[in-house]
Formats: structure tokens, C-alpha cells, sequence
């Protein structure tokens, strides 16, 4: 599945008023991360592990906005996190937080790509 796009991230300035809009405009679910300043954006039905049912959907997250994050991000699934960061800088992108775990779930990491675009990066555990 590498290279897919897995998840997005949404930054609020006030989290409480962003997490009523998506629920009352779109029904998304929404919860926050036990230990975490980050809340999860169900969009669509999910398995028991927590993946989407629907093929192509994708659930999300969100987070303060911040100048670091201003805008929403893409998260794209890769293999190793670390090889995928090399490319980014062979291609003309930039690391802007490393590889770091993620509770027991995987690894994640951002960048910037050759627009200046920020994205995020997804290794599972």
C-alpha cells in the first residue's frame, strides 16, 4: 500500500468549535487521543481494528493550528520513513519533524515537498 494517501490532519484554532462543525455538517465522529493534545476524525465506517470499511475513505485527525501546522495536511503511507525522507530531499523537499513513534501504531514524520507543500509521512509498526 505504499505511496497511498492513509489519513489527513485538519488544524483548528478552537478544536471544540471545529469538532461541532464537522459533526453537525458532515456526521463525522470525532474523539479525542487518551494522553494526546490531538482528536480522531472518523468520516466513514470502521473495522474493528479501526480501519476504514469503505474502499478509498479515509479518517483523519486534528490538531491546534500553529504556525508549524497553518493549513491541513495529506499523509502518505510509505515503507520505511526514513528512506522515503532521503527521497524527499534527493527530489528537492525538506524534513520538517523526523521519523517519531506514534503510541504502539507506527512512526510518522513531515515534510515539505518542492512547492513547499507540507505533508505527512505513515510507517505501520
Amino acid at each position: 500500500m505504499s505511496g497511498a494517501i492513509v489519513h489527513f490532519e485538519i488544524p483548528a484554532d478552537d478544536r471544540e468549535r471545529a469538532a461541532n462543525f464537522y459533526r453537525s455538517a458532515f456526521g463525522w465522529k470525532i474523539s479525542a487521543m487518551q494522553g494526546m493534545d490531538y482528536d480522531m476524525l472518523q468520516t466513514t465506517e470502521t473495522s474493528d481494528q479501526g480501519m476504514p470499511k469503505e474502499p478509498g475513505a479515509i479518517n483523519g485527525g486534528m490538531l491546534q493550528r500553529t504556525e508549524r501546522f497553518p493549513s491541513p495536511v495529506i499523509t502518505v503511507d510509505v515503507d520505511d520513513i526514513d528512506a522515503a525522507l532521503a527521497k524527499v530531499k534527493e527530489f528537492g523537499g525538506s524534513v520538517v519533524e523526523a521519523k517519531q513513534p506514534i503510541a504502539e501504531m507506527g512512526f510518522t514524520a513531515y515534510f515539505r515537498d518542492s512547492e513547499g507543500n507540507l505533508l505527512g509521512l505513515w510507517q505501520n509498526a
